[in-house]
């Protein structure tokens, strides 16, 4: 049975999936949630198309002086490296983002387990947090990630 795992959800300033601007990472070991990361990182050179920032609200002035994603990759590989790794929309957009942002910058993907939200229950996140009465700022990294990881540990005593 899992018992340990990572939620992680990552927001993205254009459509290059190598644009990371948000990352949120919620750890659970034993059914508790056990460490939150919430990060700003700079996407490269610091650019934004305008139908994102109207999804997430983060623009170029919140990203200025935050560091780039290569920067910040020792905090979140722990959670990642020989994991596993839940996300919302993990196999369609979260875990490809990781990839191509971690090619972008010349950095080795580590392996993990890859586990799919929306594959196992087969709808979007605000309609199962709505349902399962799960708080939800949606389009905010670590607020996606919370639900994300909430919503796993009901799988979990499901199963």
């Amino acid at each position: 049975m899992i018992d340990c795992f990572t939620a992680i959800d990552f927001e993205t300033a254009q459509g290059y999936r190598w644009s990371i601007c948000q990352v949120g990472l919620v750890r659970v070991e034993h059914g508790i949630v056990t460490k939150e990361i919430n990060l700003l990182v700079q996407p490269p050179d610091n650019y934004y198309c305008a139908k994102f920032i109207d999804i997430h609200g983060i623009t170029p002035r919140k990203t200025l002086y935050e560091p780039t994603f290569d920067k910040v990759w020792h905090i979140i590989e722990p959670f990642i490296k020989d994991q596993i790794v839940v996300a919302h929309n993990g196999l369609s957009f979260d875990f490809p983002v990781l990839n191509k942002t971690l090619e972008y910058y010349g950095m080795q993907a580590p392996d993990y387990e890859k586990q799919c939200r929306y594959r196992i229950f087969k709808d979007n996140l605000a309609s199962l947090c709505n349902y399962y009465k799960i708080h939800l700022n949606h389009h905010d990294a670590l607020s996606d990630a919370k639900a994300c990881a909430e919503l796993f540990l009901i799988h979990l005593r499901n199963k």
